[in-house]
């Protein structure tokens, strides 16, 4: 179990290192810089440099890495701030989460754009009653503040333990909380056929029952 406020990893490969960033910047600062006006070359200087500045302030923040956050103030104003964020509500006690864990690990460096953070339920008394969270694992995704989603349990997963993470991608994409890259080809759900999509809730349900925190 990773400790507060550290990134957990996963077999995927992660976001962007140091290096590539100063390698893309100093692509772009060279096209820039041969430009044959010199009002252009400024005006593209200044934006380049907002958009690092943007950038490194996205890691700071925990994009492209899926980490704890066990603040709750702090876990507020990342839900209300961040164009896109998806939380994670969990218990240290429960497997299912410990599933959910390893899925959201693997999708999160996929989609810098969007924050990934998990939350453990006794540390954000407050926000579990405000959004009524009663059973777990509980996955919201937020865009621009407002919820569009609710995935509580397996159930919309296919109602097993052995549910793929493109079936957790496809519904993060479908509620609008991350974005697929046009470039990078037409289909949004990394090998979730449309007949797995359109049957997901008809498979059989494992033992392990979903964590009720009434109980």
């Amino acid at each position: 179990m990773a400790r507060a406020n550290e990134p957990i990893t996963s077999s995927s490969s992660g976001p962007t290192t140091q290096e590539d960033d100063d390698d893309i910047f100093a692509e772009l600062e060279a096209e820039i810089e041969n430009d044959s006006s010199a009002a252009i070359r400024e005006q593209g200087m200044e934006h380049l440099k907002r958009e690092v500045q943007q950038l490194q302030q996205m890691k700071n923040d925990g994009h492209g890495q899926y980490r704890e956050v066990t603040d709750e103030k702090e876990v507020i104003q990342l839900s209300a701030k961040k164009p896109r964020c998806v939380i994670h509500f969990f218990h240290h006690k429960f497997k299912r989460c410990e599933i959910m864990d390893k899925h959201l690990a693997r999708i999160a460096p996929k989609y810098f754009d969007t924050l990934f953070i998990r939350v453990f339920v006794e540390n954000v008394p407050w926000l579990v009653e405000r959004l009524g969270i009663k059973v777990l694992p509980c996955v919201m995704p937020f865009v621009n503040g407002v919820s569009k989603d609710r995935i509580v349990g397996f159930e919309e997963l296919g109602n097993t333990d052995q549910f793929d993470t493109a079936t957790l991608e496809w519904k993060l994409l479908d509620s609008g909380v991350i974005q697929k890259d046009d470039s990078s080809g037409s289909g949004v759900t990394y090998g979730t056929t449309q007949g797995v999509r359109r049957n997901i809730r008809g498979r059989p349900q494992d033992d392990d029952s979903d964590f009720d925190l009434d109980e």
